[in-house]
């Protein structure tokens, strides 16, 4: 039970440190213009030299923000959380910790971050694929796809360690 913790705990940290750099980072999508390369992030975006701030409140940036920080503050919580499953003493007998660990990463991968990049992907492939032909996804992107995966897993585990505790404790007959 506390090897699926420890990987789920592991997965979890790992993720969430991949979100937070996917979310700040401004390399999100590569295009190039005027023979420049230029990238932008969910926050700014850059051109050879110099960044500037995103001025529009574009709703499919503004959507994908929202989603990457709610998505980064329920894995906290679930880091939090998981950590606190590693103690026995609980005030709540019937508040499982590694249950509801293994709930907050799979609401913070699968509804958040997947709808964050889902909503991100959607949105640019359908308008830059039609009218622009040289740009591609970047590595904040591809790094905002690892943590889906690796939240994923951490959920994963946790449910792993939740049915190896609650299987003795329902065999048991008294």
């Amino acid at each position: 039970m506390y090897s699926f913790m420890g990987g789920g705990l592991f997965c979890a940290g790992v993720g969430n440190i991949l979100l937070i750099v996917s979310t700040a980072t401004d390399y999100w999508m590569q295009y190039r213009h005027s023979s420049n390369y230029m990238h932008q992030g969910l926050w700014r975006y850059c051109m050879p030299g110099k960044c500037f701030t995103h001025t529009d409140s574009i709703a499919y940036w503004d959507a994908t923000r929202a989603f990457m920080i709610l998505s980064l503050l329920v894995c906290f919580f679930g880091i939090i959380i998981g950590i606190m499953a590693f103690i026995h003493y609980s005030s709540f007998d019937r508040f499982d910790k590694t249950f509801a660990a293994g709930i907050l990463f799979f609401i913070s991968c699968e509804f958040f971050v997947f709808l964050a990049m889902a909503v991100y992907t959607g949105v640019t492939i359908n308008y830059y694929g039609k009218r622009y032909g040289n740009w591609r996804f970047s590595w904040s992107y591809i790094i905002g796809w690892v943590s889906v995966v690796l939240t994923f897993f951490s959920g994963i585990f946790y449910m792993c360690a939740y049915r190896m505790h609650e299987c003795p404790r329902n065999s048991n007959p008294h």
